[in-house]
């Protein structure tokens, strides 16, 4: 019996990142002929069942938000990462989770058994610091709760001597 065709998968949010993040993670399942999951992690709202499907069953942190049975995928978000990914040589699905971001990806990265995961840098500035300080790195949360490979694409990059994030003046 024949090994699974392998996988990737990558986190993807919306925004001006996804082009940059989805092209790298689509280079990755090319190079080593593998499939392309496109996993995007509502973290608003709390998974309470996934179903064999795949689809998850989610209720809303904030019980003011408006009641959502079921995860969907983001349709703009899939038709996004459709525009980059249908003229490449790879196949690709998406999943929609919730929950925390790295515990969600960690989840299905074990349960699929992927070959890595890829993920994008976050924002910097004040709300990209403030942001990491209550939410925790994704990436960080990967590299220490699970034994695949996490890579990590800049989104935006220190060039030559610029001052990182952290030491910018606000």
């Amino acid at each position: 019996m024949s090994n699974p065709k392998p996988q990737v998968l990558v986190g993807v949010v919306t925004g001006s990142t996804v082009a940059s993040v989805v092209k790298e993670a689509a280079a990755f399942a090319e190079q080593f002929r593998a499939d392309l999951i496109c996993a995007n992690v509502d973290d608003s709202s709390d998974k309470v069942e996934e179903r064999p499907d795949g689809s998850v069953v989610s209720v809303p942190i904030n019980p003011d938000l408006p009641f959502e049975e079921t995860e969907v995928f983001d349709p703009e978000l899939r038709a996004e990462i459709a525009e980059i990914l249908d003229s490449r040589p790879v196949t690709w699905s998406v999943r929609a989770l919730a929950g925390g971001p790295g515990q969600e990806l960690a989840r299905l990265a074990g349960e699929l058994d992927v070959l890595m995961i890829v993920v994008g840098t976050r924002e910097s500035g004040i709300r990209g610091e403030a942001e990491r300080f209550l939410n925790g790195s994704v990436a960080v949360h990967l590299a220490h709760h699970q034994h695949r490979p996490v890579v990590m694409v800049p989104q935006h990059p220190v060039i030559d001597d610029a001052d990182l994030p952290w030491k910018r003046e606000k």
